[in-house]
């Protein structure tokens, strides 16, 4: 028996403003979403167009504050072959939330407060 990652989720408060991040910071595009009959949610899935592995953006018309994402540390990891031009990029949107020069990493936070890690292919 062989499992493979197929996506994760996390739920945003704005999913037109986390689109826009997700597009402008990590060239995540949408791949397909699913609307209730309802108009309770929406759920997006995003692709970065290189793997297999999907973002699942869930919004709740009756979530109407900030979700409290706990004192858990959990985080996804993005890998980029231009590190530098991302850290850049990530500067001057001002999103860069934590720096760690020794091991060659840094974390962005989206607009939910979601950290994102970014790391150089090695």
């Amino acid at each position: 028996m062989k499992f493979t990652i197929d996506h994760f989720n996390i739920n945003v408060l704005d999913l037109d403003k986390s689109l826009d991040f997700y597009e402008k910071a990590l060239g995540l595009t949408e791949q397909r979403r699913k609307t209730a009959q309802d108009g309770s949610y929406i759920i997006v899935f995003l692709t970065d167009n290189a793997s297999a592995n999907k973002l699942e953006l869930t919004w709740l018309k009756s979530q109407e504050k900030p979700y409290d994402l706990g004192d858990e540390e959990f985080h996804i990891a993005f890998k980029t072959d231009d590190f530098d031009g991302a850290h850049a990029l990530h500067k001057e949107m001002g999103c860069i939330c934590y720096e760690n020069k020794e091991m060659g990493i840094y974390f962005i936070n989206d607009p939910d407060g979601y950290w994102l890690e970014v790391v150089p292919a090695r």
